[in-house]
């Protein structure tokens, strides 16, 4: 990115590295160092080092006296913990959905399945639609002022998620998914889309499970492990 220089802010140089880390440019593991990301982002070490505070305190980053700060591997409880207040939040959104849909954010949604369908071989883009499309069913119920409290909960979910996208060949399992719950809800049938949504929505475990047995590293198994500063972040 450019550099922030006096624009900076301790909020922009946060939102940044927020999205590093959740969007896994910044792997699960990875050293940081205040002196390198001050100088890439063209501003002070006190912004990082705040930022660095905020993101430990969604347990995204781990700061180690003495040793460092690296990015914290994907915790399976707090997935879990994520997914119970999604799961909760997006459930009960769709018991408010109104009889008559407003046109134009139906149309919304049906163009917002149209471009995943385009998306299939870019996961970050089908990613940011699938984003979109979950906010805009909240908004067709009147609830989208939650999605922030959500996307705010759901780091290491979202890190999670992006990580089972690479289990899946294709992302049309998925869009289909999208698409029968939002007919479901055209049909006026509410208790078969909150069936559709749950199962939707727990894909995620059986993609991270698979994830997991390959890659073990990227997930923790001892959150109390002191990794050691190398080339690589090396738990013991």
């Amino acid at each position: 990115m450019p550099p922030l220089s006096a624009r900076s802010s301790r909020r922009t140089v946060f939102e940044e590295l927020r999205r590093r880390v959740v969007t896994l440019e910044l792997a699960p593991g990875t050293p940081l160092s205040e002196n390198e990301l001050a100088a890439e982002l063209g501003t002070s070490r006190t912004p990082v080092r705040e930022s660095l505070i905020l993101l430990a305190q969604e347990d995204l980053v781990q700061i180690f006296p003495k040793v460092g700060s690296f990015v914290s591997r994907v915790d399976p409880e707090r997935v879990a913990d994520a997914q119970f207040l999604r799961e909760a939040v997006e459930l009960a959104s769709l018991d408010d959905m109104p009889a008559a849909p407003d046109p134009a954010q139906v149309e919304a949604l049906r163009e917002n399945l149209a471009n995943q369908q385009l998306a299939d071989n870019d996961p970050e883009t089908f990613f940011r639609l699938d984003e979109d499309f979950h906010l805009g069913l909240l908004r067709l119920a009147g609830h989208e002022r939650i999605w922030p409290t959500v996307v705010a909960a759901k780091g290491h979910l979202d890190r999670a998620r992006r990580l089972g996208l690479t289990e899946n060949p294709s992302m049309k399992v998925f869009r289909d998914q999208h698409a029968d719950v939002l007919e479901a809800l055209l049909r006026g049938e509410p208790d078969q889309a909150r069936s559709m949504m749950r199962a939707h929505l727990r894909t995620v475990f059986a993609d991270i499970e698979r994830v997991r047995r390959r890659s073990p590293e990227l997930f923790s198994s001892n959150s109390g492990a002191v990794p050691i500063r190398r080339s690589v972040a090396v738990w013991e």
